[in-house]
């Protein structure tokens, strides 16, 4: 799952990009480097980061979304909302494939029932709080068994609206702390209770660069981000999503070639 960013507030965002088409040539570099799917974000879901409103996000989205699905019809997009309205609105104009939703429907309750209706896979992640106070709910009495019945209730919610296509994130850097962030990578194998597919959203994030003094930018950081990635890869990772698609693709490669 590639990442493309466009919020202007993360660091990943080109602050070259000035046209519809340097992001064409973005989205088709990353299909070029193996990316099976594109995730499109419009509203910042970083720690601390303040929301913009639907308008705007959407002001963000459709464009891109306008001319991605014009240029590569037949690509997987992804859309890393957690509004309800704005999810509609990428199925129903653009025929997004997949809703990534950070908050697990805490943030818009319409959000479920508007999965179930609309049919589209759904990425239920783990997070308690928003994005501007999740860095201060990091209090957990055993935190891989509250992932785990968070998981499991909302799973029983989206089952009885009759969704089944669901993808587990575990919400790195969600509420948690690095040496949180460290035992969840850690113990990652235990969602397979669940019997549906894991997504590792970990790459050039904090828990990689404060134990290297190093910025998400850096090499370093792409080093770190392909260590980690194999170790979700051991911990039965289905998808990664990174901003390195090639990077990921070899780390993808050369895991199978392990398991032969």
């Amino acid at each position: 799952m590639a990442i493309v960013n466009l919020t202007p507030d993360s660091f990943a965002f080109t602050s070259a990009r000035q046209s519809v088409a340097e992001l064409l040539q973005e989205v088709d570099k990353a299909l070029t480097d193996g990316a099976t799917i594109i995730d499109l974000g419009a509203c910042s879901t970083r720690p601390g980061a303040s929301g913009v409103s639907a308008d705007d996000e959407w002001r963000r989205l459709e464009p891109a979304l306008a001319a991605i699905r014009e240029r590569f019809p037949d690509a997987v997009l992804s859309i890393d909302t957690y509004r309800a309205c704005v999810a509609r609105e990428a199925i129903e104009r653009y025929g997004a494939n997949i809703i990534n939703d950070i908050s697990g429907g805490e943030m818009d309750s319409d959000m479920f029932a508007t999965i179930a209706e609309l049919g589209r896979p759904y990425v239920l992640t783990h997070m308690r709080g928003t994005p501007a106070t999740m860095a201060q709910m990091t209090g957990y009495q055993d935190m891989m068994q509250q992932i785990v019945d968070y998981f499991q209730r909302k799973i029983d919610v989206l089952h009885r609206l009759g969704v089944k296509d669901i993808i587990l994130d575990p919400g790195f850097g969600f509420a948690k702390t690095t040496e949180q962030n460290y035992e969840l990578l850690r113990e990652m194998h235990v969602l397979q209770v669940f019997g549906l597919p894991v997504l590792a959203g970990i790459s050039r994030k904090s828990m990689l660069c404060r134990p290297l003094d190093t910025t998400p930018q850096s090499d370093s950081a792409l080093t770190a981000t392909i260590a980690a990635n194999t170790m979700a890869l051991e911990q039965g990772a289905a998808i990664l999503r990174v901003h390195d698609v090639k990077a990921a693709k070899d780390t993808i490669t050369i895991f199978n070639s392990s398991q032969l």
